[in-house]
């Protein structure tokens, strides 16, 4: 398709993954309460103050209230609840449209794959942000060990809600990085041996790179994102290794570098017997010189002419 035709196309794309978050979010601010509370409970659970802040106290606990802060801020957290539940539960259709975007310029075996891709991205992506939601009560309890004693923690449902989102779309994110390495691996980009030999890059990449993504700054959310990612790097790893046998038997030749010269066979070859080599016959002899009565002089029947 023509420049303008490919930009109408993903426009149209982009439109119909924006309705589909928006028709989601609507209906997300009629329970954002219940979905407020389905997703603060654990952390209350975790490190509420039940008693209230004296009790705990005495008792040498340190414990949060969850407060909310403004007139204007419970509204402010109904448009983040919304807006977070509408991206997490339309991505089958925002995925879907990224493929569908895709799909033109791909071969039939390609689309195929691609199909898979999106199938398995959506899981990954939920796995991601479950993971998100049961590891925020344990880090959010080691982080309030660091109240001082006789102290209460008041925690603004604004900000906890920014660290909630952050961490959803972090941790979902984070879990399509094998799926993406797969995807150049099928598409005959990277080659699974290369991503066996730069395993210990990945590792510190993986590392540093859940470091500076979670929002907590805790090693304990730090280690519960980097831990699923290294373990699925290595299963993509075996993933793409496999594809490249299944490749290497079906082409001998799919392995060779393009930039690659061919093997040479320098063994040297036996010399056979000695041809003989005939003695070449007599040439006829030349016919006279020309004389001006007869003529120019003719050899084997040509002039001097031809």
């Amino acid at each position: 398709m023509p420049l303008a035709e490919h930009l109408r196309e993903l426009r149209n794309r982009l439109m119909k993954s924006v309705l589909a978050i928006l028709a989601v979010t609507i209906v997300a601010m009629v329970y954002y309460k219940q979905i407020a509370d389905f997703i603060t409970e654990p952390v209350r659970e975790s490190i509420g103050c039940t008693e209230g802040f004296g009790t705990a106290a005495e008792k040498g606990e340190a414990c949060a209230e969850i407060t909310v802060n403004g007139l204007v801020a419970p509204f402010t957290i109904m448009l983040k609840v919304a807006l977070t539940t509408g991206v997490v539960l339309a991505c089958p259709v925002w995925l879907y449209q990224l493929w569908a975007f895709l799909a033109p310029g791909l071969h039939n075996h390609e689309k195929k794959y691609a199909r898979g891709f999106v199938a398995a991205g959506v899981p990954l992506f939920l796995a991601g942000a479950y993971l998100s939601y049961i590891t925020l009560p344990a880090a959010a309890k080691t982080l309030i060990e660091f109240t001082p004693d006789e102290t209460g923690n008041l925690i603004p449902l604004d900000d906890f809600l920014d660290i909630v989102t952050r961490l959803v779309i972090v941790f979902g994110m984070a879990f399509e990085l094998p799926l993406l390495l797969v995807m150049l691996n099928f598409g005959g980009i990277i080659t699974g041996r290369k991503l066996l030999g730069w395993w210990r890059i990945m590792v510190v990449s993986i590392t540093l790179f859940s470091a500076v993504a979670t929002p907590t700054g805790d090693p304990l959310t730090m280690l519960a994102l980097a831990a699923p990612i290294v373990l699925l790097y290595f299963a993509a790893v075996g993933v793409c290794l496999l594809n490249d046998r299944r490749r290497r038997r079906r082409d001998p030749y799919a392995g060779l570098d393009d930039d690659e010269a061919s093997p040479l066979d320098h063994a040297p070859e036996a010399v056979g017997a000695v041809e003989s080599v005939e003695t070449p016959a007599a040439l006829p002899e030349s016919t006279p010189e020309s004389t001006p009565e007869s003529g120019p002089a003719r050899r084997n029947g040509y002039d001097d002419a031809t």
